[in-house]
Order: C-alpha cells, then sequence, then structure tokens
C-alpha cells in the first residue's frame, strides 16, 4: 500500500470515528433534554436542603473569619504604631548625641 492510500484510509477512519462521536452526542442531548423535567425536579427537591446547609456554614464561617481578621489587622497596625515610634526615638537619639 503506498503512502497516499495509507493517508486516505485514515482519514476515512478518523471521519468515521467523528461521526460516530457526534452521533454519540446528539443522542445525549436527546436524551438529557427528554429526562430533564423528571430529574430536575427530583435534584432541586434534595438539591435544595444541601445547599440551604452549604449557605448557612458559609455564612458562619464568614462571621467567624471576621473576628479573626479583625484582630489580625489591629495587631498589624499595633505593630506599625510600635516601629514608627521606635523610628522617632532613634532619630530623636540621633538629635541628641549630634547636639551633644
Amino acid at each position: 500500500m503506498s503512502a497516499k492510500g495509507s493517508q486516505v484510509k485514515l482519514n476515512q477512519t478518523l471521519q468515521n470515528v467523528r461521526n460516530l462521536a457526534s452521533d454519540r452526542a446528539i443522542l445525549i442531548g436527546i436524551g438529557a433534554v427528554a429526562l430533564a423535567p423528571i430529574v430536575l425536579p427530583a435534584v432541586a427537591k434534595i438539591g435544595k436542603p444541601i445547599l440551604k446547609a452549604a449557605i448557612k456554614t458559609s455564612l458562619n464561617l464568614y462571621e467567624k473569619s471576621q473576628g479573626a481578621v479583625a484582630e489580625a489587622g489591629e495587631m498589624f497596625w499595633d505593630v506599625v504604631a510600635e516601629s514608627k515610634a521606635e523610628i522617632t526615638a532613634e532619630a530623636q537619639q540621633r538629635l541628641m548625641n549630634g547636639k551633644k
């Protein structure tokens, strides 16, 4: 078999695979549309309590984290204030040493 014949056969095989995949995708889509009216209400019925629980948990974690973030921010600004005070004290000390 020539290289050209092999290439033609490969192209035909690839086209057959593409057609098969396309047919499957269409069948899956039709099946999903057909089952949606049955499946979606059941999922919604089961999913709503789970979603509410997840939202409640998220809100609780958010509220708890706000306190932790506030404490961390307060500690950070305390360190900033202490650092500024030390810089000022060091500058004053240098001025005093320079005058003596």
